[in-house]
């Protein structure tokens, strides 16, 4: 057991939202450590898509999700917040009053004890796992022939790349990876697809000119002696059989969120999402905060600019957590030379 950590916020959760929370405390002066479940910093963007581009950044054309990950970790440089990676938090203890909120957070992996004021849950969906397809013995080659993810698309350059799904994930990175494949081949078990439209038309206008393949019906069976893989079974509607020859299946049906303990923190959840207002993005228990995909209110759009939005509002509410007879004054860096000195860029 280690020492109780002093802090005045504890943030579960550091993916984009979370790290973007840590810069809107720190202007107004407000510490914060950061406890994740994943071993590096970046959430989901880094985790499963950190070469994928994305499009609805504002001021960003376009940015991947390691790029946007690493532009905040810049961005927040000055605050000099601590990372707890590879920890889960096992149990938020409320020690204070309403007016008052003091909380004692505990992590299962070091057990690593914080007393904060104010905690902010910006953990997206929970801790989140890869939905895997129904094949016998598809362990053996996970790692080496089966991916659940892209974390680095050189790893597929001049492989024979076999992607089974027909959502947004499986779409993108059709279209990303193959122009770096030998030969790629997209799998659905049906002639429709769930993706944004422009990006089905363009896997379309692929497979028109031949320069990739489209397969309807489903994995039953993988080829080759684990770990190397080198093919997949196809079974389509009629009930017949075909080979897929691959180096790599990537299947995307998708992920299984799980909360986790945070099911068991009184929070009064809906649909394992965690209710709270839209004027400071609390939930029912003072001093507890939920941004992010973890959160819902009537018009919740899922997107991390939304998140970014509900983290600036939570922040203005912890200061009064954190200093209960400091006014706030409301400042924009663009002015305020003060908030420049924070950030280093002050003249």
């Amino acid at each position: 057991m280690t020492d109780q950590i002093e802090t005045d916020v504890v943030i579960i959760g550091a993916g984009p939202v979370g790290l973007f929370a840590v810069f809107e405390l720190g202007l107004l002066d407000i510490k914060c450590h950061l406890i994740d479940i994943l071993p590096k910093v970046g959430g989901q963007c880094a985790e499963l898509y950190p070469e994928k581009p994305i499009y609805d950044i504002p001021g960003f054309p376009m940015v991947t999700g390691q790029g946007l990950v690493d532009n905040l970790m810049a961005q927040i440089e000055p605050f000099r917040p601590t990372f707890h990676l590879g920890e889960m938090v096992e149990s938020v203890e409320a020690l204070g009053t309403a007016e008052a909120p003091l909380f004692r957070v505990r992590t299962s992996e070091n057990g690593t004890t914080f007393l904060c004021k104010a905690v902010i849950i910006a953990a997206g969906g929970g801790s989140f796992q890869p939905k895997k397809p129904p094949i016998d013995n598809i362990e053996a080659y996970e790692g080496t022939g089966v991916f659940y993810a892209v974390r680095k698309m050189e790893m597929f350059r001049g492989k024979k790349v076999l992607i089974v799904g027909g959502g947004d994930s499986a779409l993108d990175w059709t279209v990303n990876l193959q122009p770096i494949a030998k030969r790629l081949t997209l799998l659905h078990r049906r002639d429709a697809f769930r993706a944004a439209p422009h990006t089905v038309e363009k896997m379309r206008s692929l497979v028109a000119a031949g320069e990739m393949d489209l397969q309807l019906g489903q994995v039953t069976a993988l080829k080759g002696e684990a770990p190397v893989l080198e093919g997949a079974v196809i079974r389509k509607d009629d009930g017949s059989e075909s080979l897929v020859e691959c180096d790599v299946m990537l299947p995307f049906f998708g992920l299984t969120m799980k909360l986790g303990p945070i099911a068991d923190w009184g929070l009064n959840l809906h649909e394992n999402l965690i209710p709270v207002d839209t004027e400071k993005f609390e939930t029912s228990v003072p001093g507890i905060f939920a941004i992010g995909d973890i959160n819902t209110y009537p018009g919740k759009l899922k997107l991390i600019l939304s998140g970014f939005h509900e983290g600036a509002l939570a922040a203005q509410k912890v200061h009064r957590y954190v200093y209960p007879d400091k006014r706030l004054t409301f400042q924009y860096t663009t002015s305020s030379t003060s908030l420049q000195k924070k950030l280093g860029v002050a003249a």
